[in-house]
């Protein structure tokens, strides 16, 4: 029995992380640096700025998307 060694507040018996831990590894191996832009670009931020920064950083993503969505568009 051992403390989970990224949160260090949950049990864990077989591995190193917990569930929750393990899934934000996953999320973070997936997503690579865009993660770590997010997480300093957003949660290290007073709670007012942290909504601001979410539409803001929301608004990026859509906007990308839809740019790709129009570069394909015109190449077909």
């Amino acid at each position: 029995m051992f403390s989970c060694v990224f949160c260090e507040e949950n049990t864990v018996y077989t591995s190193y992380l917990c569930s929750s831990c393990r899934a934000l590894k996953h999320i973070k191996l997936t997503y690579k640096q865009r993660f770590n832009e997010v997480i300093n670009n957003v949660l290290v931020r007073t709670p007012e700025k942290q909504e601001y920064k979410i539409k803001d950083e929301i608004k990026k993503d859509i906007e990308k998307c839809q740019y790709s969505l129009r570069s394909a568009t015109k190449k077909a």
